[in-house]
């Protein structure tokens, strides 16, 4: 009776684990099929601040695409980074005028879903900051993305 539930034990965890590798691997065909396109989402209120926010997926290593985000802005001279977490992959910084926050998430060993987000105070025209700070890392790491709309 013990040896069946032995078994029956292994033949569950094996199924488990097998639904579970095939779920992630439908996952990663998912996020490669929509790499290299640029989401952008932003609003006005009637004061005229708002917010404005770009993503990407990218097939590229997390840690590779937040060191080329964290080169990439540190090489700006009109740019402060205001706050680092290597460990999240997370970099806030600011150009006096807006202030945004960068996150390289991984999605698998090699991809990563690259958010963008800032506020955009009143008097900042309809060029998207974010949407040229994604499409510049895209460059950069050698990776074709393009705007959604495209």
């Amino acid at each position: 009776m013990a040896k069946r539930k032995t078994v029956m034990m292994g033949v569950v965890l094996l199924a488990l684990s097998t639904g579970a590798i095939a779920v992630q691997a439908q996952w990663v065909m998912v996020a490669r099929a929509v790499s290299g396109r640029v989401e952008q989402m932003s609003d006005r209120s009637k004061d005229g601040s708002g917010f404005d926010v770009a993503t990407v997926v990218l097939e590229a290593n997390a840690d590779k695409v937040y060191q080329t985000a964290i080169k990439n802005l540190s090489a700006r001279a009109d740019v402060t980074i205001t706050k680092q977490d290597a460990k999240k992959r997370r970099v806030q910084f600011t150009n006096g005028q807006q202030v945004a926050s960068l996150q390289a998430t991984p999605l698998g060993d090699k991809i990563t879903q690259l958010v963008v987000a800032s506020n955009l105070p009143p008097q900042m025209g309809s060029n998207s900051t974010v949407v040229q700070g994604v499409l510049k890392v895209c460059k950069e790491m050698n990776v074709e993305c393009t705007l959604a709309d495209q």
